[in-house]
């Protein structure tokens, strides 16, 4: 019955991805995660200097937190099951290009005649959405798409279907510069996840996942000490309208 009603509520979010105004959300049992005005309910990393910070009424990252340990931002409380809605989009690619390898429906890369994984490179963006403390839902510029669970379809002792499932169905992403909309179920170790109002991932295990933790925003790359310059998959990232409703 709760997987019922965590679906509908899913569901019910879904056609309305892009919707801005709070009494929807308020209306559904929504909670509101960000003010639009500063980085209250937020744990900002220790020594960050101002590169997580609101601009405009959203969240912007600059990919150079100073802090000497974890980077990311993380929401000061914990949750258990919940359905979270946020938007986010890349404001830019770091300087550097990125290796962007295919991955396959089956989690595997795509590999030459020499059995190589072929890595071409290109422009990236990298950033994820971190759920429940350890949980990883991959926001980039590969061809597959955001919403890839890349520890669960990285990790080779994980049946091929557990794997399989941690691949989005489809790529769902706007181009860079334009904002995206995802809404996410958790629900124990089950995750499914919408991107722009389609599901690119189907109640896919996974295994691990903690019982309860926090959501956070995720550094990727950061400055090449070498070039001075960004790093391929810098986090140059924004986010907005963050909202969840505890299941």
């Amino acid at each position: 019955m709760k997987k019922l009603v965590a679906m509908a509520a899913l569901m019910a979010i879904m056609g309305f991805c892009f919707a801005q105004d709070q009494y929807i959300y308020e209306e559904m049992g929504y909670t509101s995660l960000f003010n639009g005005e500063d980085l209250s309910g937020w744990t900002v990393p220790e020594g960050d200097n101002g590169h997580w910070s609101v601009i405009d009424g959203v969240i912007d990252y600059d990919a150079q937190s100073e802090a000497k340990e974890s980077k990311d931002l993380w929401s000061e409380k914990e949750y258990h099951n919940f359905v979270l809605h946020i938007e986010w989009r890349f404001k830019g690619y770091g300087d550097h290009l990125f290796p962007l390898p295919t991955i396959l429906p089956d989690g595997s890369y795509m590999k030459d005649a020499e059995g190589k994984i072929v890595e071409p490179l290109g422009h990236n963006s990298d950033s994820g959405i971190l759920l429940k403390g350890v949980g990883q839902s991959n926001l980039w510029c590969w061809s597959v798409g955001s919403g890839e669970l890349w520890s669960i379809r990285n990790n080779q002792e994980l049946a091929p279907e557990v794997r399989a499932a941690a691949v989005p169905l489809e790529n769902m992403d706007k181009p860079v510069g334009q904002w995206n909309a995802f809404d996410i179920m958790v629900q124990g170790e089950r995750i499914t996840i919408v991107n722009n109002g389609v599901v690119v991932i189907h109640d896919a295990s996974y295994p691990g996942l903690d019982v309860s933790g926090r959501i956070g925003l995720q550094h990727h790359g950061g400055v090449n000490p070498e070039t001075g310059k960004l790093r391929g998959g810098s986090s140059l990232v924004q986010f907005r309208n963050i909202w969840i409703q505890e299941l």
